[in-house]
């Protein structure tokens, strides 16, 4: 029996049917390659149905590893049509000496805390495979390029230059920022979103241009961050926090391997104090713009991901703004992307209000290590409800729960499956 026969759920099926052989494209449709953070988020699902396929899925990620150690946001697959996506293989001009197509910029390193949960699925299979001692230099050497070459502000957070290496593509967080960039012209580029998804759902054309000049400009310094002029570049609190989270994670991993965990946790609290200091403003962590040195006056599902941090000094504070009026944590379906009482809220429009699964997912395992019981099972069970109901939707209307962007999304599917089964 195949594990396909073995497990009939839903939410097994979108995984099955998402798997390519060696990964899970986030959605056939709209996404039809292997994502940096997605591939994270969907190994923590499929560790339920196949820890070897869980682990299956970040090696093949980490096959896209730079020599510098970056992880780069997309890994290209050879079988799909290069112009299936755009931005494809042949914008970014960029491959691994190996000779795999990626792109050049990087997603949040959720990867350790992924690697670590995989590990803990099937221990027996893990050393059988030899996965963590395998995994551990790559991440390693991810960590170690984050920490080296992205600390561009000096004050020991990670920055991104992209608004898609917060994986939180059109926040409101970056509009000022973006507002300083001179768009590609509009006949230069072709779209292929809008193809699989409504117009309304996704980012504007004007933003999509000034996104595809940020990468163009960074392509054509040859993606040396030394170099590069960024006309964009904010230090984002969900990135540093998912960061910690995996320094955290990369400490298990190194004990589990006779290895000294010191030098992860000293990262985490080097990171978790800078984080506090430089980010933390009116109850509630902000994206600092490096280009001016001052916070962004913009509040969203990025600033309350540290949730998750262990012993987060703020973390009292931090709650009772999840639950306030800009977030109403409990109130609404499960945790809006953005303020609710912001200027730019918009209920359906990609990363600008609407409530997705991955953050929610993470916020979860904030208040499980919070305490907060209560809270926490009322989120599971929304996420549980919602998924099933919108056939598993990439993110959906917080207050109506209407589905939104993509269907048998993987890894709603994945952390739907993983919130189901980490209860029983």
């Amino acid at each position: 029996m195949t594990i396909e026969e073995a497990d009939p759920s839903a939410a097994a099926r979108v995984l099955f049917g998402n798997w390519t052989g060696r990964s899970t494209v986030p959605s056939h449709s709209l996404y039809p390659h292997q994502w940096s953070w997605d591939s994270a988020f969907i190994a923590i699902g499929l560790r339920h149905l196949s820890p070897q396929r869980a682990q299956v899925e970040l090696e093949s990620l980490f096959e896209s590893q730079w020599a510098d150690g970056r992880i780069p946001h997309i890994n290209f697959s050879p079988s799909v049509p290069r112009d299936a996506y755009f931005p494809g293989p042949d914008f970014w001009q960029a491959s691994t000496p190996s000779g795999v197509e990626t792109s050049g910029i990087v997603q949040p390193p959720v990867h350790a805390l992924a690697v670590w949960l995989a590990h803990q699925a099937d221990e027996q299979e893990s050393v059988r495979r030899n996965f963590l001692a395998g995994a551990y230099p790559k991440l390693v050497a991810w960590h170690a390029y984050l920490r080296e070459h992205r600390d561009l502000g000096g004050r020991g957070l990670v920055a991104i230059v992209h608004p898609w290496e917060s994986g939180m593509d059109n926040s409101p967080a970056w509009d000022k920022a973006l507002a300083r960039v001179e768009p590609a012209p509009a006949g230069s580029f072709t779209r292929r979103d809008t193809d699989h998804a409504e117009d309304a759902d996704r980012p504007t054309d004007l933003d999509y241009g000034r996104y595809v000049q940020l990468a163009a400009t960074y392509r054509d310094h040859r993606y040396d961050d030394a170099a590069t002029p960024f006309a964009f570049a904010l230090e984002d609190p969900c990135f540093n926090a998912l960061l910690i989270a995996s320094e955290h994670a990369l400490a298990s991993v190194a004990k589990a391997l006779s290895l000294d965990p010191a030098p992860h946790l000293q990262a985490a609290a080097e990171l978790t104090a800078a984080l506090v200091k430089e980010l933390f403003a009116d109850g509630i962590f902000r994206s600092r713009d490096l280009a001016d040195g001052e916070l962004v006056a913009a509040d969203t599902v990025a600033g309350l991901i540290p949730l998750l941090i262990d012993k987060l000094p703020v973390a009292t504070e931090l709650l009772t703004t999840a639950r306030g009026p800009r977030f109403r944590l409990g109130e609404v379906r499960m945790v809006p992307s953005y303020d609710l009482t912001g200027p730019a809220f918009e209920p359906g429009r990609y990363w600008r209000g609407p409530s997705w699964f991955n953050t929610a997912w993470l916020i979860h395992r904030g208040l499980v290590g919070l305490g907060q019981a209560e809270l926490a099972d009322a989120l599971r069970t929304d996420v549980l409800e919602l998924a099933a109901a919108t056939d598993f939707a990439e993110y959906v209307d917080p207050y109506t729960g209407e589905a939104r962007g993509a269907r048998d999304f993987s890894w709603t599917a994945a952390l739907a499956l993983d919130l189901e089964r980490a209860q029983l």
